[in-house]
């Protein structure tokens, strides 16, 4: 599983603590971790709006997988990304959230509040839910004894989701084309995009919404 990492602006000082976190929970696991920042460094900043369509372009696009990210409350970017097509986002602030949206909601991308609470050894949560979120494999339901039925649920969700969105290449269009250049121009994920990503369609849009001035 290709697994991206981003978060928005705000937090961009924890990044390499969430960056730590994730590899050390899927440590001795077949999977990637791609880190997409928001990085100290930049010159620009993200807010959680625009970091949840660069999450919707990485996910649409079929670049990775699963995402994993954040902003200070973490709700604002599970709200954001669960307004954009291809995405089932969950808040996950403990342990026992993020176990259970992996067993029983079996999403695609994850939000974790990295301001609020987060104080003095506040790593330690974050690792002991990234370790919970990537324990076992996703989607096998919860608990075993219903574990049927909950898959059976998770399927109809996901199910109303895609029937209740429309694709990204439906929505671009329709969108502030400030806001949407705005994500197009974080290279870090447009690059990536463009080398990784497996649907020509949406690439091909990308690439003409960036270049239009």
């Amino acid at each position: 599983m290709k697994i991206g990492m981003i978060q928005a602006s705000s937090q961009s000082d924890k990044n390499s603590i969430l960056e730590n976190s994730v590899n050390m929970a899927v440590r001795g696991k077949e999977h990637e971790v791609i880190n997409f920042g928001v990085f100290g460094e930049e010159k620009r900043t993200y807010s959680y709006v625009q970091i949840a369509l660069c999450i919707s372009l990485l996910i649409e696009s079929k670049a990775v997988d699963f995402v994993v990210t954040g902003c200070s409350s973490g709700q604002g970017m599970m709200l954001a990304c669960n307004s954009l097509p291809g995405i089932l986002c969950g808040y996950i602030e403990n342990p026992s959230d993020a176990y259970l949206f992996g067993r029983i909601n079996d999403g695609n991308v994850v939000s974790y509040p990295l301001g609020l609470n987060f104080g003095w050894a506040g790593e330690i949560n974050l690792q002991s839910t990234m370790n919970a979120l990537f324990e076992e494999p996703f989607g096998i339901g919860y608990p075993v004894e219903d574990a049927d039925r909950k898959k059976e649920d998770t399927k109809l969700i996901k199910h109303i989701n895609s029937l209740s969105k429309k694709s990204l290449i439906d929505v671009l269009p329709e969108l502030d084309k400030a806001f949407v250049r705005a994500a197009l121009s974080y290279d870090c994920v447009y690059s990536y995009i463009m080398e990784h990503g497996k649907d020509i369609n949406l690439k091909r849009m990308m690439e003409s919404m960036r270049d239009v001035q």
